[in-house]
């Protein structure tokens, strides 16, 4: 299953929170406008003196996922040809956040996952210290949780993996 076109839930359903696949493939990719709200975000990754190559990629694709829509760890790292670990790893040290927003990409079950560098696992159920920060931020951009907390809605897939802000300027 691609889980970048991912679908859970809508409505809270006890018996299956699993993900299901999308009845519909994603539309074209249409070009993505810059604003110099990104140019200055993508000059800021493309200048971070410690940053490795994968990181600052990872960082790039995230700002494509829009306030209001979420994506999963496992999509992002489907998307880059890595690992959802990777792409975790890659989150927990994000020195741009909140404005290269690692707390829109959550668990591939529709849990928050972990947030600020924290993940721990009980009761079979992901998450960190600041989820509750995390879901703030989240519902405060419109995203819906059901009443177990899971995410509602489709999983964003349609990345952009933005260039370094010197190939910007004929936009």
């Amino acid at each position: 299953m691609d889980p970048i076109h991912l679908q859970l839930p809508t409505t809270p359903h006890k018996s299956s929170p699993s993900p299901s696949p999308s009845p519909s493939p994603p539309a074209p990719k249409q070009p993505m406008p810059t604003t110099p709200t990104l140019q200055k975000q993508l000059r800021r990754i493309s200048l971070h003196p410690t940053l490795t190559p994968y990181r600052r990629r990872v960082y790039r694709v995230l700002l494509s996922v829009p306030p209001g829509r979420w994506t999963t760890y496992s999509a992002l790292a489907t998307y880059l040809g890595s690992s959802a670990r990777a792409v975790g790893n890659a989150m927990r040290s994000n020195p741009f956040a909140p404005e290269v927003p690692c707390h829109r990409v959550l668990a591939a079950n529709g849990s928050l996952g972990g947030y600020k560098g924290e993940w721990r696992v009980s009761k079979h159920i992901a998450g960190g210290g600041f989820q509750d920060e995390k879901r703030v931020r989240l519902e405060g951009e419109g995203v819906v949780f059901d009443a177990d907390g899971k995410v509602m809605g489709v999983c964003f897939g349609d990345f952009r993996d933005f260039p370094s802000p010197g190939s910007l300027k004929g936009n």
